[in-house]
C-alpha cells in the first residue's frame, strides 16, 4: 500500500511536469504574441508614399495586418525605446518584431505584388499564419 501511494505521487508530479513542459512548449497562437511590423520611413521617400497609397489603406484590414500591427518611425528620429535596433539606412524598411525580438526584416517597397508574398513568408517564418490570426472585428 506505502509502494502505491508513493508511485501514485510521483506519477502525479510526473504528469504536472510534462503539462508545464508541454505547455511552455507550445506555440503561441498569433493573437497571444506581440507581433509588430516596424515601417522606417523619411520625408520625400518615393517609395513609401508608393506604398502609404498601394497598402496602407488595407493593411489594418488583413490578417497579416491583424497579426502584426503597423508601427511608422522616422529613419531620422527613432523613438527612445528602438535605439538598440539597426534601423538600416534604405527606407522604406519593414522590422517584424515577434515578442520583442527582430524576427526578419524587408529592405525597399518592391510593389504591391511581392510585397505581400515578402511578408507572409516572414511571418510564416515567425509561425504567425492566417489560420492563426486574430479574427476580423466585428462590424
Amino acid at each position: 500500500m506505502i509502494c502505491e501511494t508513493r508511485l501514485s505521487s510521483i506519477c502525479g508530479i510526473a504528469t504536472i511536469v510534462a503539462i508545464a513542459l508541454l505547455a511552455a512548449l507550445a506555440p503561441a497562437r498569433a493573437g497571444e504574441r506581440d507581433a509588430i511590423l516596424i515601417m522606417v520611413e523619411q520625408t520625400n521617400c518615393e517609395w513609401c508614399a508608393a506604398w502609404n497609397q498601394e497598402i496602407a489603406p488595407t493593411y489594418p484590414k488583413t490578417w497579416e495586418g491583424r497579426s502584426a500591427r503597423l508601427r511608422r518611425i522616422d529613419l531620422h528620429d527613432p523613438p527612445d525605446d528602438l535605439s538598440g535596433l539597426n534601423l538600416g539606412r534604405y527606407t522604406p524598411t519593414f522590422i517584424l518584431m515577434v515578442d520583442g525580438k527582430e524576427s526578419g526584416r524587408i529592405r525597399g517597397y518592391p510593389g504591391e505584388d511581392f510585397f505581400w508574398g515578402l511578408l507572409d513568408d516572414l511571418l510564416s517564418d515567425a509561425g504567425l499564419t492566417e489560420e492563426n490570426a486574430p479574427p476580423k472585428p466585428e462590424s
